[in-house]
């Protein structure tokens, strides 16, 4: 059986129940999702101290199987954090302790659970994040679907919510994914100020005595560089708030696509139709479906902005070092890259069977929508573009609603009604 639960850090007086509530917080919900990522850290620290000679080559063989035991333990819900064990660094080094006698014991040696934390942190935003990256992705190709179907596919454009000239389902597709590709792009600088290994800075001011391999623990935990400088903790919520504002960004994407697709989809403009299984009921008209997920899609970002700023505001002011402030910052982060990751999910999951109206597309088409190509059409003809711009302003009765063919023949640049390189966009989302 274990010991009763006891911060790794017992002087022999024990914290107020009302302290320990305080000071843990909600950390017990997320660490216990770090978890395994603190057993990866911990595995390699075994080995670091195995090269230093503190631990020998037996007792590292035994620590790296009870980690896999715990591991495993975990997988079947056997082992948590809870609020009286204070965090996962104090499970692990009891779970070992109670299996090894002295090897767990000399398990904290050479190490802080400052950088503990970032290490198990850092690891496990490597793999979220490439989950987000992910997401990104089929969200942006599941736009590019869309447009590729869509390159004559008329529809108004609008500037301050008016009419403003044709565009395509392809421009409007497209333009999302751009977007999105431009916010990998953002991501992947995130994911890179992450990749640092910040194992043996400990409390941020190096370990003495002890010769620590930090490189070899940042090969083996696949970081691609170490975080060479000691004071560590001066980056706290600096990497975390770059992470989140790239995720920012991402949420902005979607928030306009769902606002655009959510407007689409009122009766007032019926361009799409919503697939049914992602769309909900009223609970006392009968006849409503709502874009529930979309509106959620659309307010997804404003959680994403909060978090951000939490991570911005928290850390000014703060002495250098480390301080019980910088504790929220893994909340924060990992809050918004949880967010993210349901946001991407959702939208990439409705995409698909989103549905154009051709019909009522075509039928909000209204003449003056082509007023700029008439102009220009005097202009090509070597009219001066004001005298052009007053002409037509002052004889738009005289304008029509072409042919699709002829609307589509008024453009030529790359990027325009009928010319989007869904191709090239595809490349830029692979990255």
């Amino acid at each position: 059986m274990s010991p009763e639960p006891r911060p790794i850090w017992h002087k022999g007086t024990v914290a107020a129940d009302w302290v320990t509530r305080f000071t843990v917080g909600e950390d017990g919900r997320w660490d216990t999702i770090l978890l395994p990522y603190d057993l990866e850290g911990t595995r390699a620290h075994a080995w670091a101290l195995g090269q230093a000679g503190v631990l020998t080559g037996a007792e590292v063989d035994e620590v790296g199987a009870a980690l896999d035991q715990i591991r495993q333990a975990w997988e079947r819900g056997e082992v948590a954090v809870r609020v009286e064990d204070e965090d996962m660094h104090t499970v692990i080094e009891r779970e070992l302790t109670a299996r090894l006698g002295q090897a767990g014991k000399k398990i904290h040696a050479g190490r802080s659970r400052n950088d503990q934390v970032l290490t198990a942190l850092r690891l496990w935003l490597r793999d979220a994040l490439a989950d987000v990256a992910d997401g990104t992705r089929a969200v942006g190709g599941a736009l590019l679907d869309h447009a590729g179907a869509g390159q004559s596919l008329l529809m108004p454009g609008y500037t301050h919510g008016q009419r403003a000239m044709p565009t395509t389902v392809a421009v409007w597709a497209a333009g999302f994914a751009d977007l999105l590709a431009d916010d990998l792009a953002g991501l992947g600088a995130a994911r890179q100020r992450v990749a640092a290994s910040p194992w043996g800075s400990a409390a941020g001011y190096g370990v003495p005595v002890l010769d620590l391999d930090r490189a070899g623990v940042a090969h083996r935990l696949g970081f691609e560089r170490v975080q060479e400088v000691a004071a560590v903790q001066l980056s706290r919520g600096k990497a975390e708030a770059a992470v989140v504002h790239a995720l920012v960004q991402i949420g902005l994407t979607v928030n306009r696509l769902a606002s655009d697709l959510a407007l689409f989809a009122t009766a007032e403009f019926g361009f799409v139709a919503l697939p049914h299984e992602h769309t909900t009921g009223s609970s006392i008209m009968p006849q409503k479906r709502n874009p529930d997920v979309l509106e959620l899609a659309r307010a997804t970002v404003h959680r994403l902005t909060a978090e951000l700023t939490l991570l911005l505001t928290l850390p000014a002011n703060l002495p250098s070092g480390y301080h019980r402030d910088l504790q929220l910052t893994k909340e924060a982060t990992m809050r918004a890259v949880l967010a993210s990751r349901d946001l991407l999910s959702a939208t990439a999951a409705v995409l698909p069977g989103i549905e154009w109206k051709p019909e009522r597309m075509r039928a909000a088409l209204s003449p003056d929508l082509f007023a700029t190509a008439a102009a220009l059409r005097e202009v090509r003809d070597g009219v001066p573009f004001r005298d052009a711009y007053r002409d037509i302003g002052a004889h738009l009765d005289r304008l029509a609603v072409p042919t699709d063919r002829a609307a589509l023949a008024d453009y030529v640049s790359p990027g325009t009604p009928g010319h989007v390189d869904v191709g090239e966009l595809r490349q830029r989302l692979a990255g």
